[in-house]
């Protein structure tokens, strides 16, 4: 124990002792006989340096034991994932795209000249693949082009729970691609809709806003966008609860939020603001005509008859 202690101290020791190894070469004793071959699984129990480099101490299940640079190791379990790693060439994904819509703040109508042209949507790859050893990534992004697009079910289940994100990308009033599955459940936006906007986006704004004190202690200021961003969020909310739709153009309070994001309006007004939203949005909870929960069964539906047809 003693000397394992005093080998993990020593300088450079990256792999920690108890780290279980592969052999990356054949291992040969002092007289030179091989006795270990490629592959071979041993754990470090210390280490030593010899002639100014560092040596790993590996034992081996059979009690053998050698002394082994890091470069003629590799860790078990980084040996192990390797290939799982999606294969380079795999097709392109972003050709399965079935939704492509302006968000952020150019479909707000909130932008200012240097805003960014988001665009947000869904993909829906072929069975093949999503059945595949490596399924599929729950998001692809192009962030040069500010891009990004959800795996169909992916984006169902965050719609299912409301997620202030993807609702607006069902309410978008800008697309530039919408095969017929994606005008189906554009068509069937409103079954998303449900009591849960109100817990999702008034708790997100609530978490938000202790977090933007915090920064306006150690900043001085918030980011203003953000700020911005929330207090629409909650405008959008009493929309979505009190009419069952959401208008994602800004039009009524567009100058209010936009001195928000240009630094014009003083903390405090805003704060204020926000607290007479929440009071709002509480109101429209109690007289809201939204069902309890949303339409799972139909979204279940929706989505098996999607994957079927990518058979």
């Amino acid at each position: 124990m003693k000397e394992a202690s005093k080998s993990n101290r020593l300088e450079g020791l990256a792999l920690p002792v108890g780290t279980q190894v592969v052999t990356t070469g054949e291992v040969r004793d002092d007289a030179g006989t091989a006795c270990k071959r490629a592959g071979s699984v041993g754990k470090i129990v210390g280490a030593d340096k010899r002639n100014g480099k560092l040596l790993y101490k590996i034992l081996f299940p059979d009690g053998f034991s050698a002394s082994l640079s890091r470069e003629e190791i590799s860790v078990r379990k980084h040996v192990q994932s390797i290939n799982f790693d999606r294969p380079s060439g795999d097709e392109d994904l972003f050709q399965y795209i079935i939704y492509k819509c302006r968000f952020g703040s150019r479909a707000y109508g909130l932008e200012v000249e240097d805003s960014d042209h988001d665009m947000r949507g869904i993909y829906l790859a072929p069975a093949r693949l999503h059945w595949s050893l490596w399924g599929l990534p729950e998001l692809i992004e192009n962030n040069d082009n500010q891009e990004a697009y959800f795996e169909l079910q992916k984006f169902l289940v965050l719609a299912l729970k409301a997620n202030p994100n993807v609702i607006e990308c069902l309410y978008s009033p800008s697309h530039e691609i919408m095969t017929p599955i994606a005008s189906e459940l554009i068509e069937n936006r409103e079954r998303f809709l449900s009591k849960l906007v109100y817990q999702t986006y008034n708790g997100y704004v609530l978490s938000q806003f202790r977090k933007l004190e915090q920064e306006l202690r150690n900043r001085g200021e918030p980011k203003w966008k953000h700020v911005m961003h929330l207090i629409r969020l909650l405008l959008s909310c009493i929309e979505i609860l009190e009419k069952g739709n959401l208008t994602l153009k800004v039009e009524k309070n567009r100058d209010q939020l936009l001195a928000i994001r240009k630094g014009e309006m003083n903390f405090e007004d805003i704060d204020a603001w926000r607290l007479e939203l929440h009071r709002q949005l509480d109101q429209a909870h109690e007289r809201t005509q939204l069902p309890e929960r949303p339409d799972y069964e139909w979204c279940n539906q929706f989505l098996i008859k999607a994957r079927q047809a990518m058979i």
